[in-house]
Parts: C-alpha cells; structure tokens; sequence
C-alpha cells in the first residue's frame, strides 16, 4: 500500500501492457528502461532490443505480464533510418570512436548505388568489437574499452532493403529494413571499404519492429510529463509482440483448461505450431502450441489479469 500523502491509503496499480518508447540520444536502453519503471512505480519491465547510446527511436518496453512475451519481437526484422559518413573510418563504427581511416570521398557518391546494392540480401557480418556479443562470459565492449581484441566469428544476417533517401556533402542518409542481429554500425563500416574511402555511423535512428512504427511511440521527456492515467492510457497489450502469429478462439473450458496449465483437444481448423490465445470474450490469454491433435500451453497470463492493467492490494 502507499499513502496519498494526507494519511490515507491508496492501492498501487500493476501496470501490464507494452509501452512503445522513442528514446532519445545519449542514454543507453537500459538506462531508458530503468527510467520507464520508475515512472511506472518500479513494474518488472524488459525492453525488446538493445539501441546504441547514440541511437534515437522505437524501443518497446514491456511492463508486468508483458514481459514473458517480449521473445516475440526480438525475433522481428527491425527498420533504421542511419547517416553514414564517408571518408573516415573510426574504432567503433560510428561517431564516438577515434578515427582509425581517412581517404577522399572523391568519385563515392557515383558508386554508391552499387555498393549499397551489394549488401542487399543475405551477407556475413562481423559484430563490432563495441557490442554486447559476449566472449567467454565477458561482453565484447569490455574488452574492447581495455584495448583488447579477441576474435570473432562472422555471422550470417539479412537486409531486405538499403535505400539511398538523399545525400549532403560526405553525409550519406540510408533506410535498412533488415534481420535481427543485424549491425547497422557494421554495415556503415563495410559500405565504406567496399568504396574504398572508409566509413562510419553518423547518427541512427529505428523508425520500425515488426508491425510496431515510430509514430506510435512516445518521447520519455513528454511520457515523464504525463499523469499516472494518463501513462496508464500509453499503455498497449501484450499481444502486439505477437501479432505475425496466427489467433485461436477458446470456449470457456478449452480457456480455464489451459490457464491451468492443462494441455487440451486440438480443434482440425485451428492452425499448428505456435498461436496467440483468446477467450471468447477478445481476451488474450498467452501462447499455446499446436500439435497433432493437442493444443499445449506454452507461456500463459496470470489468470487474474484482465486487461492492460488492474488494480491490486500490493504489488512486489
């Protein structure tokens, strides 16, 4: 319980649901997150993906319940708007390292087209040593902050897009719509050896996950501004993680079976492998997985929680 400051008691609020955030520049995603709770009275939450410091834009936070489905988004191809730099590589890909590279831009922007073309598709990408990729327990960035470097392995990503939008100068501005795991830092790195002048990261900002935009999302400057209700309103459910899978419809029983951790008869109509679960009423329940005849419970809401946030005597 907690008082309203006259003596009285007041319940706290459980807050449940998917806070779509804009971050901004300068703070790292977890130091957004941990803003985010306090706002939200220090909720579990998690964030779906990690931005750069640097980096500005869509980072989705997940608070109380939401947070056993963020899995789902992490698996989502992500979208960037980046400006990449030509004629000047530096030691972590973008604009915070020491330059390491420097050549004439002269002649690049003629050629950019095809070598932007060039990594469309299905490439091997080696993660920069400024990551949270970990070696032997250790994150990269450790060692890399320690003057260190270990070996990496390349790794097989995808970019379904690399649009030129416009170019100034030696600023080269650039849409990717692109895998997970995918580094645009490295991207920017690559660009520029492949036109011979080097490269990096300007400025990066991630305009989309999955089916979520950036238009949706809230700065945490206004969010911070904003009333308890009224943060209570930015709230999204949490199956919007989810919503490239396919939907089941249960009846009563089939619900409280499964809410039970029970597995149930599988329905011939109904879809296999993983499914988002509803009651008949539009309620989402959680994740079930579809099998021969047999539809399983695979990650489950509380079955107390009834919408994107209830109401509680005390919350730990």
């Amino acid at each position: 319980m907690t008082t309203d400051g006259a003596g009285g008691a007041r319940p706290q609020i459980s807050f449940d649901g998917v806070l779509l955030l804009d971050k901004p520049a300068g703070m790292s995603s977890n130091g957004a997150l941990q803003a985010v709770r306090r706002l939200f009275g220090r909720v579990k939450a998690g964030h779906t993906g990690t931005l750069d410091p640097i980096a500005t834009g869509l980072l989705p936070v997940c608070l109380g319940q939401a947070t056993k489905f963020a899995a789902g988004l992490l698996e989502a191809d992500k979208i960037y708007d980046g400006v990449i730099r030509l004629g000047v590589a530096t030691t972590t890909g973008d604009s915070q390292g020491e330059p390491i590279a420097q050549a004439s831009a002269a002649g690049c922007l003629e050629r950019l087209p095809s070598a932007l073309a060039a990594f469309v598709g299905e490439i091997e990408q080696l993660p920069p040593m400024f990551s949270a990729i970990k070696h032997r327990g250790r994150p990269l960035y450790r060692y890399a902050r320690a003057g260190q470097s270990v070996e990496r392995t390349a790794r097989r990503v995808k970019v379904h897009a690399l649009e030129l939008i416009s170019t100034s100068g030696v600023d080269v501005s650039v849409r990717v719509r692109c895998s997970k795991g995918t580094y645009i830092r490295s991207l920017a790195h690559d660009i520029g050896m492949r036109l011979g002048c080097g490269a990096h990261l300007r400025a990066l900002r991630r305009v989309g996950i999955g089916r979520l935009r950036i238009e949706e999302a809230v700065p945490l400057d206004e969010l911070a501004a904003l009333s308890e209700t009224q943060r209570l309103a930015r709230l999204r459910p949490a199956d919007i993680l989810l919503c490239d899978l396919p939907a089941v419809v249960l009846d009563r029983s089939r619900a409280q079976a499964l809410l039970q951790g029970r597995a149930v008869g599988r329905v011939a109509a109904e879809p296999l492998g993983c499914v988002r679960l509803y009651d008949e009423e539009g309620l989402f329940l959680g994740l079930g997985a579809g099998a021969a005849d047999v539809l399983a419970p695979k990650r489950m809401r509380a079955p107390s929680v009834t919408g994107a946030a209830v109401a509680a005597a005390d919350v730990t």
